[in-house]
Parts: C-alpha cells; structure tokens; sequence
C-alpha cells in the first residue's frame, strides 16, 4: 500500500489483513525548479540541457507552459473550444516531456495563463472585461481555464498552477470597472475560482498552485487586482510570489535601486508572506533570472534556502546558467 500525495514524500506499508488501522507519514518535498519556455520544451537540445542542468543541480522540478500569457496554448489540446477560437500554436508533445522529466524524476507543473486572453476575450466578448482580459467572474471564462487544468492534470503534470488569475492592473485597470467592485467582490471571484480549480483537481490527483504579484505580500490590500495572500492561500497547496526586485520601484526598503539587492529583497517579500498564509499551504516564489549576474540570482535562492521555502527560476526564454544554481550539496546543508 503506498500514500502518496503530489509534492510530498510517498510511504509505502505492508497491508496486513489482521490490521485494521495504519499510521503513516508523509513529509513535503522543497521544490527547487526552472521554468520551461514553449520553445525550450519544443526544442531536444534545449530541453536536454535543462535536463542536464536538472541532473548536475538542487533542482528537481521544472514547470511547462499550457496556455501563455498570449493566450496561445502550446500543445495539441483535445479542448476543442481553444481550436474554435485559433489558440492553438503546438510547440511540444506533453506527455513526452512530462515522460522524460519523470524518468529524471523531476516533479512537473504545468502553467495556465487564466484571465489574461486575447483569443478567448475577442472570440467571446460577454466574458470579456477590457480589451485581452476576461472577467474572473465568468463561469463560462472559468470553464475554459478549468477544461484546459483538467486535461493537462490527465497528461500527467503533477502540478497546475494558475497565472494571471488576477484582474488587470495599471491603465487597464483604470477602464475595466474592476474600481467599481469592491475588495471583497475581487477577492471572491478570484478565491471562488480557485476553489472550482481546487474541487476539481484535488480528486484527480493534482495539487494546485497559484502565481501572485509580489507586491500583494507587502501590501494589506489586494491592491485592486483581487489578490490577498490570505484568500488565494486557502484554496491552492502551493502559493507562488512573483519576487523580481527588477520590478520593485526605487526606494523600496530605503533602497536606491532594489534592484541591486536580490538577497534583501527575497527575504523580505519571504518574510511578509509567511505569517499571512493559510495553514498547511506552501510557499514557492518566482525568483528572477534575468538581467542578473549569477552571482545576484544565487544571492536571491539563498534567501529563499535561509527562510526554509522551495523556489522557481523565471526566465522568458529559458536561458540558465550551471554556477547560478546550488548543488545537492550545498542545499542540504541548509
């Protein structure tokens, strides 16, 4: 008999039929990964280096694209809805990666661009909320982010996390009618999607997660995108900032450019996101891999290794260097 459960340690007992009651354990694993770009897992070569880097390296997960921020979804899908509205644009075989990422037993997340969708918003103008964004409160925009989770959970992806599961921010925000909700209105749509995401992928067998902004961690408000940490953390197994110091403005924590701070930074956002998150979830931010040196992005991973969390490693095009990433080694000592 084994228990097992996506993200965490596997225990397998000896079933005894004299035994009526087992107690077993099952602790969670530190997910370290890379994120996989559409043409990186589109590519042998490129997927293979990452594999390498996989093998030589602490990290043992990586995460797929699904459905991109452009709304493109990058395999041959059996949604039938995404081929109606010319979303498709196939770049790599799931199941095969998956396979191969399995095979070097990596743990696999697959990520879904969800409200954010040109495709979807001109096809369907009634879900539509501005220009590419669908509104988080559209069951029938829901279904179609929930069609795609479920067949990228029965592919084989271990995890699905879910990106732009948010209302628009900056100017678009200005015309959407998202100022005309209230917080609580925001956070419900966001939160109740979730949980539709949560109830279906649970029995599956997929875990769920969910990229945030980072600068909801450190504010107390949902800065009027529908994110708290609170809230999102209730519904998914993993909750993932989005920690690019890059993106913070100047001045942040006394800081010229914070920028130039990855290890003060990370461990800030880290430190302000522990104690709002809901009990049992994890926490496994986007640490930045771009426009650093790879002494910067190994200073921004140590923080996340100090305060005792996973991480993810963003960049757009997949571009990794062996000396920005620890060893088994090193990791272990922590």
């Amino acid at each position: 008999m084994t228990v097992s459960k996506p993200g965490w340690s596997s225990v397998e007992l000896q079933w005894d039929d004299a035994t009526t009651f087992y107690e077993a354990t099952i602790t969670p694993v530190t997910i370290r990964g890379l994120r996989v770009a559409a043409g990186a897992a589109g590519d042998d070569r490129s997927f293979d280096r990452l594999l390498t880097l996989a093998d030589e390296t602490a990290v043992n997960a990586l995460v797929f694209d699904s459905k991109q921020d452009d709304g493109r979804v990058v395999y041959d899908t059996g949604v039938q809805a995404a081929h109606e509205i010319g979303a498709v644009d196939v770049f790599y075989d799931p199941a095969e990666r998956i396979a191969q990422a399995h095979e070097h037993d990596l743990y696999t997340v697959t990520r879904i661009v969800s409200f954010g969708d040109p495709f979807r918003a001109s096809a369907f103008p009634e879900e539509q909320l501005t220009g590419p964004w669908l509104d988080p409160a559209s069951k029938s925009a829901r279904r179609y982010v929930l069609d795609l989770a479920a067949e990228a959970c029965e592919l084989g992806f271990d995890e699905i996390q879910f990106d732009y599961v948010r209302y628009p921010s900056g100017r678009t925000a200005e015309i959407s009618g998202q100022r005309d909700l209230s917080q609580e209105q925001r956070l419900e749509a966001v939160s109740g999607f979730l949980s539709d995401a949560r109830e279906l992928l649970h029995p599956m067998g997929c875990a769920v997660s969910a990229a945030v902004f980072g600068i909801v961690v450190s504010s107390p408000d949902d800065q009027g995108i529908g994110q708290r940490p609170e809230e999102i953390s209730a519904q998914v197994d993993t909750f993932s900032p989005m920690v690019y110091p890059s993106h913070y403005s100047n001045g942040w924590l006394g800081f010229e450019d914070p920028n130039e701070h990855p290890y003060d930074v990370t461990a800030d956002a880290i430190n302000d996101t522990m104690p709002r998150l809901h009990d049992g979830t994890r926490l496994r931010p986007y640490l930045q891999a771009f426009w650093w040196t790879n002494a910067q992005i190994r200073s921004s991973i140590q923080a996340a290794e100090d305060a005792g969390v996973g991480w993810l490693l963003w960049n757009i095009v997949s571009n990794f260097d062996r000396e920005a990433l620890p060893s088994d080694e090193e990791v272990s000592d922590q």
